[in-house]
């Protein structure tokens, strides 16, 4: 029987190109997001061959929105977002501010209206959070202090953006096109009418979700959590994102987007959060490359030959334009060159939301065609050198610690922070500790708590911050960077602790703090075997491999709780240090008896003496 198959093809070619595209723009080194957008080119109208359907295309887009603002609901954490608000929130307004007016005074000089102007502008401030943390994980820095606050900023972004959404349409009457919806309707058009009722129904939208949804939603998921059947699980969380992103649409006047957003935030608050998002993740991965996929087929080629110069401006503006304004904004705020450049390439490029905006602006009539070409042609480019300009972050900063006082000029906002405070007088017989997270606040808060001397660099300015209000000694900086020990007095210290491991770097704070220092001692922390047996082949002190010690203690307890003495427990774990796996190892001078173990000791030589008085 004859049947329309233009939906499966459409599905079908779309996601065989897009795996095709991925697969061969990682082989490149480049984010699949280029091979998806590709992929959609390939198919769409403006190009030689098949082309789908893109009304079909341009829903199932719709539901990879959904889905996809329903993720990063889900990943939402407020108590991260408010961890870095001091610079994100502040942040993130001026540079999309900054970068609004750039990109709008170039659509402006090209005699575009101011609405359109406007609307080009704020597709061009916002970043793509899918690129962002692809390029965090290659670095393995999405856990680090520059890494949490790249990705607050974008969060802050994205919250700006969604208010945007919503308040689009409820503008367009005044924008340049007639206004849409049941508020333009029950106002005559009156903007600020339109605009005020547009806010209650937001309000009142978010009031249940906040006091009706944290309570329906996660008791909703409870029984059928108690089925014991995964499927059903997996289809009640699909059911409530595509269920309360559509509700809110029709009830509220919404977007699909802001509605799935807020799905996902109540329900990231709840215990079945985690599994929600490993359950949804697959379906929302297949439509989110539908979703990028059915953006290329929108896009025209002809327009990199027929108005290169645009082109050519756009790019500057997103790769150049934001990120110059970023880095200003967050050195402006004291933070160290290292994030000022980490921040800046992560907005040098734009994405998902660029091309939603980008759509609901054709779909007003307050933005031309040829902006969402434009706005898609800068985003393929940028997203291309976005790597590129990670790549030079390492060698940029390599350069300017070669010129010191060009760097401390640059950082100036943050050199109170860089030097100990006036008394600390004559310091000197100190610890020095590198890093003051979970292992090396333990040793800190031990040293603080029988007053011993110690001075802290650490290069999270909030952390430093927070340890001078307890009057502890603390540096900001990178402990590798010229100037950074000498600020801690390394060259009067007794002992140096590098409490993070940090790879090739620890050898670097070593070299240093010997150069200044060469009797200085130095205890080392570390994740890899390798690097254990470098520092130990260097005459490190003590080295300790975390994972291993780990292993062995809890060895030891393991071997207690079947019954072995508390003797032969010890002689077990201590013949495994002895085998070389127990990850860690102290240098013994040449005067010091040999012993039967080489556990690590407690004691140095003036513990010795009071034990043997």
């Amino acid at each position: 029987m004859p049947h329309d198959t233009s939906l499966i093809v459409t599905v079908v070619l779309g996601l065989v190109l897009a795996a095709c595209g991925g697969v061969l723009a990682r082989k490149l080194r480049l984010p699949p997001l280029v091979g998806y957008l590709l992929a959609g080119v390939a198919v769409g109208p403006f190009t030689p061959g098949f082309s789908g359907d893109q009304n079909l295309a341009g829903q199932l887009a719709e539901i990879g929105v959904i889905l996809l603002m329903f993720g990063v609901g889900l990943h939402f954490s407020v108590k991260d977002l408010l961890a870095v608000r001091r610079i994100a929130l502040p942040g993130a307004v001026a540079q999309v501010v900054t970068a609004t007016a750039i990109g709008a005074g170039i659509a402006l000089s090209w005699e575009w209206s101011v609405t359109s102007s406007l609307v080009l502008g704020l597709a061009l401030s916002c970043a793509s959070t899918v690129v962002l943390l692809r390029a965090l994980e290659d670095r393995n820095a999405l856990d680090s202090v520059n890494g949490q606050i790249a990705v607050g900023w974008l969060v802050v972004e994205d919250l700006v953006m969604v208010l945007v959404l919503v308040l689009l349409p409820a503008a367009a009457g005044s924008l340049g096109t007639d206004a849409h919806g049941l508020a333009a309707r029950l106002t005559g058009g009156n903007t600020s009418l339109v605009l005020a009722l547009t806010f209650a129904k937001l309000a009142v939208f978010i009031v249940l979700v906040l006091l009706v949804g944290t309570r329906m939603i996660p008791w909703a998921l409870e029984q059928v959590a108690r089925t014991g059947s995964r499927e059903l699980f997996t289809l009640s969380v699909l059911a409530l994102a595509l269920g309360i992103a559509y509700g809110s649409a029709e009830l509220f006047g919404v977007s699909f987007a802001l509605g799935a957003f807020f799905a996902g935030v109540v329900l990231s608050e709840s215990d079945f959060s985690h599994q929600a998002a490993a359950d949804s993740l697959p379906l929302k991965d297949a439509f989110a490359v539908l979703f990028f996929v059915s953006v290329g087929m929108l896009f025209d080629p002809t327009v990199l030959m027929r108005d290169p110069s645009a082109v050519l401006a756009i790019v500057l503006v997103i790769v150049f334009g934001k990120s110059l304004a970023a880095f200003a904004i967050v050195l402006a705020f004291g933070y160290p060159v290292t994030t000022a450049l980490t921040i800046s390439a992560s907005l040098a490029q734009i994405g998902e939301f660029s091309f939603i905006l980008a759509g609901l602006g054709v779909a007003l009539n307050i933005l031309p065609t040829e902006g969402r070409d434009l706005i898609i042609a800068g985003a393929l480019l940028s997203i291309l050198v976005n790597p590129l300009l990670f790549a030079t972050i390492d060698p940029i900063v390599a350069w300017l610690r070669d010129r010191p006082s060009l760097l401390a000029r640059i950082e100036r906002h943050g050199s109170s922070l860089a030097t100990l405070p006036d008394r600390s007088g004559d310091l000197q017989g100190h610890v020095v500790i590198v890093g003051y997270g979970r292992v090396g606040s333990l040793i800190g808060e031990a040293l603080k708590a029988h007053d011993l001397p110690f001075v802290v660099i650490e290069d999270n300015r909030r952390r430093v911050e927070a340890l001078r209000k307890r009057d502890i000694l603390a540096v900001y900086g990178d402990a590798t960077a010229a100037g950074v020990l000498e600020a801690a007095n390394v060259d009067r210290a007794h002992l140096l602790v590098v409490a993070a491991p940090r790879g090739f770097q620890t050898q670097r704070i070593i070299e240093l703090a010997r150069q200044a220092n060469p009797q200085i001692r130095t205890a080392i922390r570390t994740h890899s075997a390798g690097d254990l047996a470098h520092f130990e082949r260097h005459g490190v002190d003590i080295a300790i491999m975390g994972e291993s010690e780990l292993a062995l203690s809890l060895l030891d307890y393991t071997l207690q709780s079947l019954g072995l003495s508390r003797e032969r427990t010890d002689s077990i774990v201590q013949q495994i240090r002895r085998s070389g796996e127990g990850g860690a190892f102290e240098r013994r001078s040449p005067t010091e008896p040999d012993q039967a173990s080489p556990e690590l000791q407690p004691r140095r030589d003036e513990d010795d003496e009071q034990a043997g008085r």
